[in-house]
């Protein structure tokens, strides 16, 4: 597939994320796909694997979080798309809010996404996330 291709799968993922889309989703993603999210003290943090596995991840985003994500620019070189990005939103367990500037480095091969890794401000998010008081109000 074309660099020009890969940045455009991976475009139509986001459209499908923002219209929540899971049809559309699955259709554009391995069926061995692994979502890796870094981090800890926050709902998301974690490896998702397979078709599976997004849709855990998928409930778990729309259960625990209210997130607008917008991103922003694509950088490819052959099937890997970088994708700079920001979200802003709370955690509905301690109606927190957080902004996070993101980066996902996306690999696709024939058409479909295989591989995403977020880097992602795992503070901002882990501080939306605690109960105890701490982090913006």
């Amino acid at each position: 597939m074309s660099t020009e291709r890969n940045i455009q799968t991976v475009k139509d993922f986001f459209a499908a994320i923002g219209r929540g889309d899971t049809e559309a989703l699955l259709a554009l993603v391995s069926e061995d796909i692994e979502w890796i999210i870094p981090g800890k003290d926050w709902p998301l943090a974690g490896s998702y694997r397979g078709h599976v596995g997004l849709a855990e991840l998928l409930d778990k985003t729309s259960t625990s979080m209210e997130t607008a994500t917008e991103p922003r620019e694509f950088v490819a070189n052959g099937e890997r798309v970088f994708v700079v990005g920001f979200a802003n939103g709370k955690v509905k367990a301690t109606n927190k809010p957080f902004e996070d500037d993101w980066i996902f480095a996306i690999t696709v091969r024939d058409g479909r996404l295989t591989s995403i890794r977020e880097y992602v401000d795992t503070q901002a998010l882990a501080l939306a996330a605690k109960t105890d008081g701490s982090g913006p109000a």
